[in-house]
């Protein structure tokens, strides 16, 4: 028999992984609050996402087909409370078919982890499906492209909040091109979902100094999933 996992060793676990970040002081959110109706087993949303990916197919409506491996649909929990959306599949994404596998997925996994969170509880996405060559921007008719399926995945999941990683993500998704700096730290209506734009894990990779916003960014989604008012 496997013994029973002890909890006090979790939040240890979890609380050296916050002081890797630098983060010494730990607002604890209360439990989150579960929504208003409640998704029943069953519900459909996993068939509803299988349906979407079968419709994307093999695709090929903007050039990116051409050097990509595979089309990056996304993963997670059908029923997630917290949707996660980033630019676009980088070279280890494109090699397995899964978003956020690489370096800054690894960071990105440890922010959920902070979170009090696993990763397969939330869902994970991109702004498009397919990796831009050399990880440049994607362009305008890239996007055009691809921009319907990341909003049927949002209607499909609908998320009580979404975390936008990183500048391109966040303007993308709000039409702005505000700074990300700028948009950071509050929320932002899209869809009528609230909206966090953060710094994308990437850019913490080369600028540890910015894990303490990104954590209070966090800390505000908790607060608003758990019924209380975001500082």
């Amino acid at each position: 028999m496997t013994p029973a996992r002890d909890p006090r060793s979790d939040g240890r676990a979890a609380l050296d992984n916050l002081r890797a970040w630098g983060v010494e002081e730990l607002l604890v959110p209360r439990r989150i609050a579960p929504r208003r109706t409640p998704a029943k087993s069953g519900s459909g949303k996993a068939a509803r996402l299988a349906s979407l990916r079968e419709e994307i197919g093999d695709c090929r409506r903007c050039g990116l087909w051409t050097e990509r491996t595979h089309v990056v649909f996304g993963v997670g929990d059908p029923d997630a409370e917290i949707m996660f959306v980033g630019e676009a599949p980088g070279s280890d994404e494109d090699r397995q078919g899964e978003p956020f596998v690489g370096r800054a997925g690894q960071l990105l996994t440890k922010i959920i982890e902070a979170m009090g969170l696993a990763r397969e509880r939330v869902y994970i996405a991109n702004i498009i499906k397919c990796r831009p060559p050399g990880n440049r921007n994607p362009l305008p008719l890239e996007i055009g492209a691809c921009s319907g399926f990341l909003r049927a995945q949002v209607e499909i999941i609908s998320p009580r909040a979404i975390v936008a990683l990183g500048t391109f993500s966040a303007q993308t998704l709000l039409g702005t091109d505000e700074k990300i700096s700028r948009l950071r730290g509050r929320f932002h209506p899209f869809h009528g979902i609230p909206l966090m734009p953060t710094y994308h894990p990437a850019y913490l990779l080369r600028n540890p100094n910015e894990k303490k916003q990104v954590w209070e960014d966090v800390q505000k989604v908790m607060a608003l999933l758990s019924g209380r008012e975001p500082a």
